[in-house]
């Protein structure tokens, strides 16, 4: 009963704190983080402790998969090296500086032990990405530090875990280790993309929606638990099924299945990541009890860890100026004159096909092949087009730079991993250490985002969605696709059945256009061919989001206002025939 009280009183603040904190300018998890700490300081709490695989087991994996699922995919993979750098090189780089720093300002601490502290200090935490998504800064700079933060766990923790083996047997070879490093991501991505593609397949066979949602829950776990047993990061696993469930969900889902899982999931996230933060702030008393018994008081602990931010912070300014740089510089390459060279190109290689003396002669298997080719050459060039109005629309800049420096966070993976550090003489001080960089640079960086944001005059900047007039162009493709259905005679109703030449003729036309009330009448048919034409705007819709032309924000606005239509539709052909 006791435990059950504690839930029950913990998500009622964590739904609280969330919804009222943005009224006072607080971002939620930092509100959160603030109330923990100051209910552990009262003088009747008692000491509070979790244990560190309720973290890394039971919250990380579906808090991961959420965040994934609703990866902007096409701005993920424009951005993918960026995105890499920050997960993989930063990481290393900014573990092996704390392990010489912290070697030589510990005395006595193991060089592995040095290395794993390190490690677990390097990645960054996701509640930056809410933070800047409210401040409406650029969708690029919001997209990169939401893939870095999903991506650079893995990368910590597999560091963490070699380092931790070579404590316990004294030493690792460094082939060994990068070896180790390798199979945990590889296999962490097969796995995970395998569980997706399965789980996708599983789904959208099982049409009750709630019992679809039922088993997307359990998708996470599925992927983590094959890969932790096979050595490979379970948490890398459970982000590759998010993306890949992320992608497939609007070609294999229907609308019910899509609105369950977004508003089932986000409950969800929300719970988890609220309940983490709390959490975080709830463990402080004992902690801190820890490192007065055990180190004569908390001094030690408090500059390292300030130092240990200070640090971070300078690694991470440097190598997002080489970033910033580096990105100017690729965009520079991509120049439209060559694009539309390549464009030429494939023009006479299509016209030598028709034109060659074997053209008639072909067969039209070897005629199909040929075509699809050359549509594979056209989606890259158009692909290209849109990555280089991308870079052009949404340049990174200093300001843009100092941002994603500025919002590197620690924060949950951070804790959680500390308390997996081996038992020793520093272990109170190396957890201690963790959770005042982790605390540290939530209060310190998460409060003074939204200040530094408005200085450099980039609040607002990045809007909070897709432009209107990308908007009307996606629209507008999609209605295109759905008059030319019509003119087709390919349309057909639920049964299989056609539909009358007057219908089409007399009703159609107006059913291309935005609906309104006569045109959602109660008349069967009307709604049996807008239905229909809903299918062909969405087959569109998936086509279009293959060659990068329109902005993720975009494509899933448009899908949601299909999703939507179609539910209107298909409640009132249930309720009224």
């Amino acid at each position: 009963m006791e435990l059950l009280l504690i839930a029950v009183v913990g998500v009622v603040v964590i739904a609280l704190a969330t919804a009222l904190a943005p009224r006072v300018g607080i971002a939620g998890p930092l509100a959160l983080l603030t109330i923990g700490i100051g209910v552990s300081l009262l003088p009747f709490f008692p000491a509070f402790e979790i244990d560190p695989e309720i973290i890394l087991v039971g919250v990380l994996p579906p808090l991961l998969y959420s965040s994934a699922v609703s990866l902007p995919a096409i701005e993920f993979r424009r951005d993918f090296r960026s995105i890499t750098g920050l997960s993989i090189l930063l990481v290393l780089v900014s573990t092996a500086v704390l392990a010489i720093f912290f070697a030589l300002t510990i005395p006595g601490i193991d060089v592995y032990l040095a290395i794993a502290l390190g490690a677990l200090l390097s990645p960054t935490d996701a509640v930056a990405t809410s933070i800047v998504k409210r401040l409406g800064i650029s969708p690029r700079v919001v997209t990169m530090l939401e893939g870095e933060s999903l991506l650079n766990d893995a990368t910590s923790l597999v560091l963490l875990r070699t380092a931790v083996a070579a404590i316990a047997v004294g030493s690792v070879p460094i082939g060994g280790a990068v070896l180790a490093f390798g199979w945990g991501v590889l296999i962490a991505v097969v796995i995970g993309a395998l569980v997706g593609l399965v789980a996708l397949r599983t789904r959208a066979w099982v049409a009750h929606s709630a019992a679809n949602t039922a088993l997307s829950f359990v998708v996470p776990f599925v992927a983590y638990i094959p890969t932790e047993q096979l050595g490979g990061s379970g948490l890398v696993a459970a982000v590759v099924a998010g993306i890949v469930t992320g992608q497939g969900a609007a070609r294999w889902f229907t609308p019910e299945q899509r609105l369950s899982d977004e508003l089932n999931w986000r409950t969800v996230e929300l719970t988890l990541e609220g309940a983490v933060f709390l959490v975080m702030g709830l463990q402080l008393k004992e902690i801190v009890r820890a490192n007065i018994e055990e180190h004569q008081g908390i001094w030690q602990a408090t500059w390292l860890a300030a130092s240990a931010i200070g640090v971070i912070l300078l690694v991470r300014a440097g190598y997002v100026a080489i970033l910033v740089s580096s990105q100017g510089r690729r965009a520079r390459r991509l120049t439209r004159e060559r694009l539309e060279g390549v464009s030429n190109r494939i023009d006479v290689v299509e016209a030598q096909g028709r034109d060659a003396p074997g053209a008639v002669t072909r067969t039209p298997t070897s005629t199909v092949r040929r075509e699809r080719r050359v549509q594979r050459m056209r989606i890259r060039v158009s692909r290209a087009r849109a990555d280089l109005d991308y870079y052009q629309t949404s340049p990174l800049g200093w300001r843009h730079g100092t941002v994603i420096v500025w919002a590197g966070m620690r924060g949950v993976v951070t804790l959680a991993a500390a308390q997996t550090l081996p038992t020793g003489p520093f272990r109170a001080l190396l957890i201690f250490v963790a959770f005042l960089v982790a605390v540290g640079s939530l209060v310190l960086q998460g409060f003074t985002l939204p200040w530094l944001v408005r200085l450099l005059a980039l609040e607002g900047s990045g809007g909070g969605g897709p432009t209107a007039p990308e908007q009307r162009r996606l629209d507008d493709e999609m209605r295109a696709a759905a008059a030319s259905s019509l003119t087709s005679g390919a349309l057909t109703r639920r049964d299989g059945s056609a539909f009358s030449a007057h219908l089409v003729e007399t009703v159609g036309a107006r059913l291309t256009s935005p609906p309104d009330d006569e045109t959602t009448s109660y008349a069967h048919d009307v709604l049996e061919l807008r239905l229909a034409l809903i299918d062909v705007m969405r087959m569109r819709l998936n086509d279009l989001s293959r060659d990068g032309t329109f902005s993720t924000a975009a494509l899933r606005h448009a899908l949601a206002e299909l999703d939507a239509d179609q539910l209107s539709l298909q409640l009132r052909l249930d309720d009224d025939f």
